[in-house]
Protein backbone atom coordinates (compact mmCIF):
# COMPACT_ATOMS: atom_id res chain seq x y z
CA UNK A 1 0.00 0.00 0.00
CA UNK A 2 1.46 3.41 -0.89
CA UNK A 3 1.96 6.00 1.81
CA UNK A 4 -1.04 7.94 3.01
CA UNK A 5 1.14 11.04 2.68
CA UNK A 6 0.59 10.85 -1.03
CA UNK A 7 -2.68 12.58 -0.24
CA UNK A 8 -1.71 14.75 2.72
CA UNK A 9 1.47 16.20 1.17
CA UNK A 10 3.19 15.47 4.47
CA UNK A 11 6.24 13.38 5.25
CA UNK A 12 7.30 10.59 7.53
CA UNK A 13 6.63 6.92 7.99
CA UNK A 14 4.19 5.11 5.72
CA UNK A 15 0.86 3.79 6.90
CA UNK A 16 1.89 0.17 6.42
CA UNK A 17 4.54 0.72 9.08
CA UNK A 18 2.13 2.29 11.53
CA UNK A 19 1.60 -0.28 14.26
CA UNK A 20 4.33 -1.24 16.68
CA UNK A 21 3.98 -4.62 18.40
CA UNK A 22 2.96 -4.22 22.01
CA UNK A 23 5.80 -6.56 22.97
CA UNK A 24 8.30 -3.93 21.78
CA UNK A 25 7.05 -1.33 24.24
CA UNK A 26 9.48 -1.26 27.16
CA UNK A 27 6.86 -0.04 29.61
CA UNK A 28 3.41 -1.20 28.41
CA UNK A 29 0.61 1.30 28.79
CA UNK A 30 -2.23 -0.06 30.90
CA UNK A 31 -4.81 2.68 31.44
CA UNK A 32 -7.47 0.39 30.00
CA UNK A 33 -9.68 0.52 26.93
CA UNK A 34 -12.80 1.54 28.80
CA UNK A 35 -13.80 3.85 25.92
CA UNK A 36 -13.23 1.28 23.18
CA UNK A 37 -15.86 1.66 20.46
CA UNK A 38 -16.13 5.44 20.94
CA UNK A 39 -15.10 7.55 17.95
CA UNK A 40 -13.93 11.13 18.49
CA UNK A 41 -13.46 13.72 15.76
CA UNK A 42 -10.73 15.93 17.19
CA UNK A 43 -10.45 19.45 15.77
CA UNK A 44 -8.34 20.67 18.69
CA UNK A 45 -4.83 22.03 18.41
CA UNK A 46 -1.85 23.20 20.46
CA UNK A 47 -2.15 22.07 24.15
CA UNK A 48 -5.44 22.02 26.07
CA UNK A 49 -7.66 20.26 23.56
CA UNK A 50 -5.06 17.74 22.33
CA UNK A 51 -4.25 16.84 25.95
CA UNK A 52 -7.95 16.11 26.57
CA UNK A 53 -8.25 13.92 23.49
CA UNK A 54 -4.98 12.16 24.33
CA UNK A 55 -6.62 11.10 27.60
CA UNK A 56 -9.58 9.77 25.61
CA UNK A 57 -7.22 7.89 23.29
CA UNK A 58 -5.37 6.49 26.31
CA UNK A 59 -8.72 5.11 27.48
CA UNK A 60 -9.41 3.35 24.21
CA UNK A 61 -11.35 5.86 22.13
CA UNK A 62 -10.62 6.04 18.40
CA UNK A 63 -9.50 9.67 18.18
CA UNK A 64 -9.29 11.03 14.64
CA UNK A 65 -7.23 14.21 14.65
CA UNK A 66 -8.46 16.57 11.93
CA UNK A 67 -5.62 18.86 10.83
CA UNK A 68 -5.03 21.59 8.26
CA UNK A 69 -3.58 20.33 4.98
CA UNK A 70 0.18 20.79 4.56
CA UNK A 71 0.87 22.55 7.89
CA UNK A 72 -1.21 20.61 10.42
CA UNK A 73 -1.47 21.49 14.09
CA UNK A 74 0.75 24.45 15.05
CA UNK A 75 2.13 22.29 17.87
CA UNK A 76 3.87 20.05 15.33
CA UNK A 77 6.43 22.85 15.09
CA UNK A 78 8.25 23.12 18.41
CA UNK A 79 11.07 21.51 20.40
CA UNK A 80 12.40 18.72 18.20
CA UNK A 81 15.39 17.35 16.40
CA UNK A 82 16.08 19.01 13.07
CA UNK A 83 13.39 18.11 10.54
CA UNK A 84 11.16 16.19 12.96
CA UNK A 85 7.80 16.75 14.56
CA UNK A 86 7.77 18.50 17.94
CA UNK A 87 8.29 16.15 20.86
CA UNK A 88 5.56 18.01 22.77
CA UNK A 89 3.18 17.17 19.91
CA UNK A 90 4.28 13.54 20.07
CA UNK A 91 3.31 13.39 23.75
CA UNK A 92 -0.05 15.20 23.60
CA UNK A 93 -1.23 13.41 20.46
CA UNK A 94 -0.24 9.86 21.31
CA UNK A 95 -2.57 7.09 20.26
CA UNK A 96 -4.53 9.08 17.65
CA UNK A 97 -5.12 8.83 13.92
CA UNK A 98 -4.55 11.88 11.70
CA UNK A 99 -6.38 13.12 8.63
CA UNK A 100 -5.98 16.39 6.78
CA UNK A 101 -9.11 18.40 5.99
CA UNK A 102 -9.83 22.08 5.41
CA UNK A 103 -13.27 22.49 6.99
CA UNK A 104 -13.32 26.10 5.79
CA UNK A 105 -14.05 24.92 2.25
CA UNK A 106 -17.46 23.75 1.07
CA UNK A 107 -16.07 20.33 0.16
CA UNK A 108 -14.25 20.06 3.49
CA UNK A 109 -17.38 21.00 5.42
CA UNK A 110 -19.36 18.33 3.57
CA UNK A 111 -16.76 15.67 4.28
CA UNK A 112 -16.63 16.62 7.95
CA UNK A 113 -20.41 16.32 8.26
CA UNK A 114 -20.24 12.87 6.67
CA UNK A 115 -17.57 11.87 9.19
CA UNK A 116 -19.66 13.32 12.04
CA UNK A 117 -22.55 11.05 11.10
CA UNK A 118 -20.37 8.09 12.15
CA UNK A 119 -18.83 9.70 15.24
CA UNK A 120 -19.77 9.80 18.91
CA UNK A 121 -18.00 13.03 19.82
CA UNK A 122 -16.75 16.20 18.14
CA UNK A 123 -14.20 18.19 20.18
CA UNK A 124 -12.83 21.63 19.26
CA UNK A 125 -10.96 24.50 20.93
CA UNK A 126 -11.31 27.37 18.51
CA UNK A 127 -12.50 30.79 19.60
CA UNK A 128 -16.18 30.61 20.53
CA UNK A 129 -18.30 31.06 17.40
CA UNK A 130 -15.68 29.89 14.90
CA UNK A 131 -17.37 26.56 14.19
CA UNK A 132 -20.73 28.25 13.65
CA UNK A 133 -19.09 30.66 11.21
CA UNK A 134 -17.89 27.63 9.20
CA UNK A 135 -21.41 26.23 9.06
CA UNK A 136 -20.47 23.53 11.58
CA UNK A 137 -22.24 24.73 14.71
CA UNK A 138 -23.58 22.22 17.22
CA UNK A 139 -27.11 22.54 15.78
CA UNK A 140 -25.88 21.60 12.31
CA UNK A 141 -23.79 18.70 13.59
CA UNK A 142 -26.56 17.29 15.76
CA UNK A 143 -29.09 17.64 12.95
CA UNK A 144 -26.95 15.12 11.07
CA UNK A 145 -26.32 12.98 14.16
CA UNK A 146 -28.60 13.55 17.17
CA UNK A 147 -26.48 11.21 19.33
CA UNK A 148 -23.34 13.31 18.79
CA UNK A 149 -21.71 14.87 21.87
CA UNK A 150 -20.28 18.26 20.85
CA UNK A 151 -17.64 19.66 23.20
CA UNK A 152 -15.94 23.04 22.90
CA UNK A 153 -13.18 24.60 24.99
CA UNK A 154 -12.40 28.28 24.51
CA UNK A 155 -10.76 31.02 26.52
CA UNK A 156 -13.96 32.53 27.91
CA UNK A 157 -16.76 30.29 26.65
CA UNK A 158 -19.62 31.05 24.29
CA UNK A 159 -21.58 33.37 26.61
CA UNK A 160 -20.84 36.48 28.66
CA UNK A 161 -19.18 39.78 27.75
CA UNK A 162 -15.79 38.18 26.97
CA UNK A 163 -17.16 35.38 24.76
CA UNK A 164 -15.01 34.88 21.70
CA UNK A 165 -11.97 36.74 23.03
CA UNK A 166 -8.52 35.31 22.44
CA UNK A 167 -6.71 33.55 25.26
CA UNK A 168 -3.55 31.68 26.13
CA UNK A 169 -2.53 29.77 29.23
CA UNK A 170 -1.19 32.90 30.92
CA UNK A 171 -4.42 34.78 30.18
CA UNK A 172 -6.51 32.01 31.75
CA UNK A 173 -4.27 31.91 34.83
CA UNK A 174 -4.56 35.68 35.25
CA UNK A 175 -8.29 36.02 34.55
CA UNK A 176 -9.17 32.90 36.56
CA UNK A 177 -7.57 34.15 39.79
CA UNK A 178 -4.69 31.67 40.04
CA UNK A 179 -1.85 33.96 39.05
CA UNK A 180 -2.65 36.56 41.73
CA UNK A 181 -2.18 33.94 44.46
CA UNK A 182 1.01 32.43 43.02
CA UNK A 183 4.46 33.79 43.90
CA UNK A 184 6.16 35.28 46.93
CA UNK A 185 4.68 38.09 49.03
CA UNK A 186 7.39 40.57 48.06
CA UNK A 187 7.38 39.67 44.37
CA UNK A 188 5.11 39.89 41.33
CA UNK A 189 2.33 37.47 40.43
CA UNK A 190 3.78 34.28 38.94
CA UNK A 191 2.37 31.94 36.32
CA UNK A 192 2.07 28.34 37.47
CA UNK A 193 4.80 26.14 35.97
CA UNK A 194 4.27 24.71 32.51
CA UNK A 195 0.98 25.38 30.75
CA UNK A 196 -0.98 24.68 33.93
CA UNK A 197 -4.22 26.38 32.86
CA UNK A 198 -4.21 24.57 29.54
CA UNK A 199 -3.80 21.19 31.20
CA UNK A 200 -6.50 21.97 33.78
CA UNK A 201 -8.82 22.96 30.94
CA UNK A 202 -7.93 19.74 29.14
CA UNK A 203 -8.76 17.65 32.19
CA UNK A 204 -12.18 19.30 32.53
CA UNK A 205 -12.76 18.85 28.81
CA UNK A 206 -12.02 15.12 28.95
CA UNK A 207 -14.28 14.74 31.99
CA UNK A 208 -17.04 16.67 30.22
CA UNK A 209 -16.85 14.42 27.18
CA UNK A 210 -17.11 11.26 29.28
CA UNK A 211 -20.04 12.74 31.24
CA UNK A 212 -21.73 13.67 27.97
CA UNK A 213 -21.31 10.14 26.66
CA UNK A 214 -22.79 8.70 29.86
CA UNK A 215 -25.79 11.01 29.53
CA UNK A 216 -26.14 10.16 25.82
CA UNK A 217 -26.30 6.47 26.70
CA UNK A 218 -29.07 7.25 29.15
CA UNK A 219 -31.16 9.62 27.02
CA UNK A 220 -30.27 8.68 23.46
CA UNK A 221 -29.34 12.26 22.55
CA UNK A 222 -26.05 14.11 22.66
CA UNK A 223 -25.46 17.26 24.66
CA UNK A 224 -23.37 20.33 23.89
CA UNK A 225 -20.52 21.22 26.26
CA UNK A 226 -19.39 24.86 26.41
CA UNK A 227 -16.22 24.98 28.55
CA UNK A 228 -14.37 28.18 29.41
CA UNK A 229 -10.71 27.98 30.39
CA UNK A 230 -11.23 30.94 32.73
CA UNK A 231 -14.01 28.96 34.43
CA UNK A 232 -11.77 25.89 34.74
CA UNK A 233 -8.98 27.86 36.41
CA UNK A 234 -11.34 29.75 38.71
CA UNK A 235 -12.75 26.39 39.86
CA UNK A 236 -9.34 25.28 41.22
CA UNK A 237 -8.40 28.42 43.19
CA UNK A 238 -8.53 26.54 46.49
CA UNK A 239 -11.96 27.80 47.69
CA UNK A 240 -10.60 31.32 48.11
CA UNK A 241 -13.66 32.98 46.59
CA UNK A 242 -15.83 31.10 49.10
CA UNK A 243 -13.53 32.06 51.99
CA UNK A 244 -13.38 35.70 50.90
CA UNK A 245 -17.15 35.99 50.51
CA UNK A 246 -17.83 34.33 53.87
CA UNK A 247 -15.02 35.66 56.07
CA UNK A 248 -13.65 38.71 54.31
CA UNK A 249 -10.21 37.10 54.01
CA UNK A 250 -8.31 37.45 50.76
CA UNK A 251 -5.83 35.13 49.10
CA UNK A 252 -2.25 36.33 49.42
CA UNK A 253 0.93 35.23 47.75
CA UNK A 254 2.77 33.07 50.28
CA UNK A 255 5.36 31.45 48.04
CA UNK A 256 5.74 27.77 48.82
CA UNK A 257 4.12 28.12 52.21
CA UNK A 258 0.45 27.49 53.01
CA UNK A 259 -1.87 30.06 54.55
CA UNK A 260 -3.40 27.58 57.00
CA UNK A 261 -0.69 24.96 57.65
CA UNK A 262 2.87 24.94 58.98
CA UNK A 263 5.49 23.75 58.52
CA UNK A 264 4.70 23.61 54.82
CA UNK A 265 7.45 24.89 52.54
CA UNK A 266 10.26 24.25 50.09
CA UNK A 267 13.47 24.28 52.13
CA UNK A 268 17.04 24.55 50.88
CA UNK A 269 19.40 21.73 51.79
CA UNK A 270 23.15 21.58 51.14
CA UNK A 271 22.72 20.03 47.69
CA UNK A 272 19.20 20.89 46.59
CA UNK A 273 15.67 21.54 47.80
CA UNK A 274 13.16 19.44 49.71
CA UNK A 275 9.55 20.05 50.62
CA UNK A 276 8.09 19.27 54.03
CA UNK A 277 4.42 19.47 54.89
CA UNK A 278 2.49 18.71 58.05
CA UNK A 279 -1.19 19.37 58.63
CA UNK A 280 -1.83 17.71 62.01
CA UNK A 281 -0.55 18.00 65.56
CA UNK A 282 0.60 14.37 65.50
CA UNK A 283 2.77 14.89 62.42
CA UNK A 284 4.19 18.07 63.89
CA UNK A 285 5.26 16.27 67.06
CA UNK A 286 7.01 13.61 65.00
CA UNK A 287 8.81 16.26 63.00
CA UNK A 288 9.99 18.11 66.09
CA UNK A 289 11.40 14.92 67.57
CA UNK A 290 13.18 14.07 64.32
CA UNK A 291 14.98 17.42 64.12
CA UNK A 292 15.99 17.23 67.78
CA UNK A 293 13.65 19.97 68.97
CA UNK A 294 10.85 18.11 70.81
CA UNK A 295 10.25 21.14 73.05
CA UNK A 296 8.85 23.10 70.10
CA UNK A 297 5.85 20.77 69.96
CA UNK A 298 4.82 21.93 73.44
CA UNK A 299 5.36 25.65 72.83
CA UNK A 300 2.04 27.50 72.95
CA UNK A 301 3.04 29.42 69.82
CA UNK A 302 3.25 26.19 67.85
CA UNK A 303 1.39 23.55 69.83
CA UNK A 304 -1.89 23.71 67.94
CA UNK A 305 -2.68 23.80 64.26
CA UNK A 306 -4.22 27.30 64.27
CA UNK A 307 -1.30 28.73 66.27
CA UNK A 308 1.23 27.30 63.83
CA UNK A 309 -0.73 28.82 60.94
CA UNK A 310 -0.52 32.25 62.60
CA UNK A 311 3.21 31.81 63.14
CA UNK A 312 3.94 29.91 59.96
CA UNK A 313 7.00 31.98 58.98
CA UNK A 314 8.72 31.23 62.28
CA UNK A 315 7.82 27.53 62.12
CA UNK A 316 9.10 27.17 58.57
CA UNK A 317 12.28 29.03 59.50
CA UNK A 318 12.97 26.67 62.43
CA UNK A 319 12.66 23.61 60.26
CA UNK A 320 14.53 25.33 57.43
CA UNK A 321 17.55 25.98 59.67
CA UNK A 322 17.80 22.25 60.42
CA UNK A 323 17.45 21.31 56.73
CA UNK A 324 20.19 23.73 55.59
CA UNK A 325 22.83 21.79 57.51
CA UNK A 326 22.05 18.52 55.73
CA UNK A 327 21.96 16.97 52.28
CA UNK A 328 18.64 16.12 50.65
CA UNK A 329 19.21 12.40 51.27
CA UNK A 330 19.95 13.01 54.93
CA UNK A 331 16.77 15.05 55.32
CA UNK A 332 14.64 12.44 53.59
CA UNK A 333 16.10 9.60 55.68
CA UNK A 334 15.31 11.48 58.88
CA UNK A 335 11.86 12.70 57.90
CA UNK A 336 10.67 10.05 55.45
CA UNK A 337 9.16 6.60 56.05
CA UNK A 338 12.42 5.29 57.55
CA UNK A 339 12.36 8.08 60.13
CA UNK A 340 9.59 10.41 61.31
CA UNK A 341 7.28 9.37 58.45
CA UNK A 342 6.05 12.87 57.67
CA UNK A 343 5.17 13.98 54.11
CA UNK A 344 8.35 15.12 52.36
CA UNK A 345 10.08 14.89 48.99
CA UNK A 346 13.03 16.18 47.04
CA UNK A 347 12.17 18.91 44.53
CA UNK A 348 12.82 17.23 41.18
CA UNK A 349 12.81 18.48 37.59
CA UNK A 350 10.75 16.39 35.14
CA UNK A 351 13.91 15.10 33.46
CA UNK A 352 15.20 13.91 36.84
CA UNK A 353 12.10 11.74 37.12
CA UNK A 354 12.76 9.68 33.99
CA UNK A 355 14.31 6.95 36.14
CA UNK A 356 12.18 7.54 39.24
CA UNK A 357 11.44 4.05 40.63
CA UNK A 358 7.93 4.95 41.77
CA UNK A 359 6.87 6.44 38.44
CA UNK A 360 8.46 3.55 36.57
CA UNK A 361 6.67 1.03 38.75
CA UNK A 362 3.38 2.82 38.03
CA UNK A 363 3.97 2.79 34.26
CA UNK A 364 4.17 6.58 34.06
CA UNK A 365 7.39 6.56 32.03
CA UNK A 366 6.65 5.09 28.62
CA UNK A 367 9.52 4.29 26.27
CA UNK A 368 8.51 3.41 22.73
CA UNK A 369 10.55 2.54 19.64
CA UNK A 370 10.17 5.23 16.97
CA UNK A 371 10.97 4.88 13.27
CA UNK A 372 12.92 8.12 12.99
CA UNK A 373 13.89 9.01 16.56
CA UNK A 374 15.00 5.56 17.74
CA UNK A 375 13.13 5.84 21.03
CA UNK A 376 10.61 8.30 22.36
CA UNK A 377 9.57 8.89 25.97
CA UNK A 378 5.90 9.67 26.67
CA UNK A 379 4.07 10.48 29.86
CA UNK A 380 1.81 7.70 31.09
CA UNK A 381 -1.82 8.19 32.09
CA UNK A 382 -2.57 8.30 35.85
CA UNK A 383 -5.91 6.53 35.30
CA UNK A 384 -5.20 2.87 35.92
CA UNK A 385 -7.95 0.28 35.60
CA UNK A 386 -7.88 -3.41 36.48
CA UNK A 387 -7.57 -5.98 33.69
CA UNK A 388 -6.36 -3.22 31.38
CA UNK A 389 -4.81 -3.37 27.91
CA UNK A 390 -2.34 -1.01 26.18
CA UNK A 391 -3.78 1.66 23.89
CA UNK A 392 -4.30 0.49 20.33
CA UNK A 393 -1.71 2.90 18.90
CA UNK A 394 1.38 3.80 20.85
CA UNK A 395 2.65 6.91 19.10
CA UNK A 396 1.37 10.19 17.69
CA UNK A 397 0.45 10.09 13.99
CA UNK A 398 2.24 11.71 11.09
CA UNK A 399 0.26 14.44 9.33
CA UNK A 400 -2.49 12.86 7.25
CA UNK A 401 -1.20 9.38 7.97
CA UNK A 402 -4.68 7.90 8.06
CA UNK A 403 -6.31 9.78 5.19
CA UNK A 404 -6.86 6.68 3.09
CA UNK A 405 -8.31 4.46 5.80
CA UNK A 406 -10.56 7.08 7.42
CA UNK A 407 -11.96 8.56 4.22
CA UNK A 408 -12.49 5.06 2.82
CA UNK A 409 -15.03 4.56 5.60
CA UNK A 410 -17.27 7.19 3.98
CA UNK A 411 -16.76 5.81 0.48
CA UNK A 412 -13.82 7.80 -0.91
CA UNK A 413 -11.31 6.02 -3.10
CA UNK A 414 -7.82 6.89 -4.30
CA UNK A 415 -9.07 8.97 -7.24
CA UNK A 416 -11.27 11.02 -4.91
CA UNK A 417 -8.39 11.65 -2.57
CA UNK A 418 -6.08 12.68 -5.40
CA UNK A 419 -8.68 15.19 -6.60
CA UNK A 420 -9.28 16.59 -3.09
CA UNK A 421 -5.55 16.86 -2.40
CA UNK A 422 -5.01 18.75 -5.67
CA UNK A 423 -7.77 21.18 -4.63
CA UNK A 424 -6.21 21.72 -1.19
CA UNK A 425 -9.20 20.23 0.64
CA UNK A 426 -7.15 17.46 2.26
Amino acid sequence: MPSAHRYSQGGGRSSDNLELPVALVACPFVAGRVLEGIRVLDLTRVVAGPFATAILADLGADVIKVERPRTGDDYRHGPSREGHTSLAFENTNRGKRSITLDVGTAAGRDLFLRLAERADVVVENFRAGWMTAQGLGADVLQARNPRLVVAALSGFGATGPRAGQASYDIVAQASGGLMAMTGFADGPPVRGGGALADFVGGLYLALGVVAGLRDRDRTGRGRVLDLSNQDAVFAITDSWATIAAGLGMHAERVGNQHSFSAPYDALEARDGWVVVGTASNKLFRRLCAAIGRPEIAGDERYKHHSARARNRREVNALVGAWVRERTCDEVLRALGPEGADVPCAKVARPDELLDDPQLRARGMIERHPHRQLGEIVLHGNPLRFSNAMPRARALAPELGEHNREVFAEIGLGDADLERLAAAGVI
